[in-house]
């Protein structure tokens, strides 16, 4: 079962939802605060290397299946055109304004 995006219980990430599900590379960095960083499997990346990678040159997609911790850890289908679809897991750190200061992935 998998919950709407637009159901997605925190405004920050229910915007990072729909802007990687519709390939909106300018929403998405609106989103993220000026010093976002982020994880993939416990390792630091380089943000802009990772989201071009994994997300809009390879057509990401996210369907949310679970939402905890107030909408801002997610349990979500993910896939790619680089790696097929995986259960993964997002953790999100929302900063005062509301932007996205830190995402972790990794296989859930």
């Amino acid at each position: 079962m998998t919950i709407q995006t637009t159901r997605l219980s925190d405004p920050a990430v229910r915007a990072f939802v729909a802007a990687v599900n519709a390939h909106d590379r300018e929403a998405f960095q609106e989103l993220l605060a000026p010093d976002a960083t982020m994880a993939d499997d416990g390792d630091d990346r380089d943000l802009d290397q990772w989201i071009d990678r994994e997300i809009f040159s390879s057509n990401g997609h996210m369907e949310v299946e679970n939402e905890s911790n107030g909408g801002r850890a997610l349990i979500a289908r993910y896939r790619n055109d680089t790696w097929g679809e995986m259960r993964t897991r997002w953790d999100f750190t929302v900063d005062e304004e509301g932007r996205i200061a830190r995402f972790e992935t990794g296989q859930a």
